[in-house]
């Protein structure tokens, strides 16, 4: 499972283990508990990442079912847009979190790539 994490000032992404059934049960679970809202509903979200990196042609070969579609923005950048579960405390908030579930070969790539391009340690 693929999730981002979406705050005011920026953009994480992490890989996790657990089946996204199993995560967002978790996660609502936790929220009920605590008496904190959440919502959750269908979207989308997208990633800006460079046209000529290598992740990205692998990226293009792997497209499965979350993996919309790539749009190519300019000569130098790509937008990939992912299918899953956008969750937050507030509807219409712009931070909160997203989750999808994709191929491990792909999630192995976006998260390579987002290291190397977003990641500057």
């Amino acid at each position: 499972m693929l999730k981002l994490s979406y705050t005011d000032n920026k953009i994480s992404l992490h890989c996790l283990k657990e089946s996204l059934e199993e995560w967002i049960n978790t996660r609502v679970l936790l929220n009920l508990r605590s008496s904190t809202s959440i919502y959750i509903k269908s979207s989308t979200a997208s990633i800006l990442v460079p046209a000529d990196s290598f992740f990205t042609t692998q990226l293009e070969k792997l497209k499965g079912e979350n993996i919309v579609e790539f749009c190519r923005c300019d000569s130098e950048s790509v937008e990939i847009v992912l299918k899953g579960i956008w969750l937050t405390s507030e509807v219409e908030s712009e931070t909160g979190l997203f989750v999808t579930e994709i191929e491990d070969k792909a999630e192995y790539l976006l998260q390579n790539m987002f290291e190397r391009e977003f990641c500057h340690a």
